[in-house]
């Protein structure tokens, strides 16, 4: 049965409504959000030659778009139906054996590294950190983006 018809601007038109889901709409508003915050990371990496204070903001950059990634990858998985997932470790576990990311162990370690970025105090640790974040754990961000950005 076709869905009932509506007037609209002098002529009949089919509209038909998609019912979605919270945790469908959920994902896709934290994406939005990761989007942004990966936006201010690569916008943090073009700067030549930065200072203390600019280094911290691309730590700080990567840490909440770290956090943003697992936790998108969390709520489109539950949307998919996996509703186990309690911790970033499981997140990350799950995504790596269902194929949305692919290199599990880079994304644990990066996990494990994150959780180090907090203390960082002085000038060369915070070096060592930056060109970690460009060289590995950037990319990993940029590749959960690209995979999930068609989904939207």
């Amino acid at each position: 049965m076709l869905p009932p018809k509506k007037w609209h601007e002098g002529s009949l038109v089919n509209i038909t409504f998609k019912k979605v889901s919270s945790k469908e709409i959920r994902w896709k508003q934290r994406f939005q959000n990761f989007e942004k915050s990966l936006n201010y990371l690569e916008q943090a990496m073009q700067i030549q030659n930065p200072d203390i204070i600019q280094k911290a903001g691309l730590i700080q950059f990567f840490e909440m778009g770290f956090e943003l990634s697992w936790n998108v990858m969390k709520e489109y998985m539950e949307e998919q139906g996996f509703l186990e997932l309690r911790s970033p470790r499981d997140t990350i576990k799950k995504a790596f054996e269902i194929q949305l990311i692919t290199d599990g162990h880079a994304w644990l370690r990066t996990l494990q590294n994150r959780n180090l970025t907090s203390h960082t105090y002085d000038e060369e640790n915070a070096e060592k950190v930056v060109k970690e974040i460009q060289s590995v754990y950037y990319p990993l961000l940029k590749e959960i983006y690209n995979k999930l950005k068609p989904e939207l």
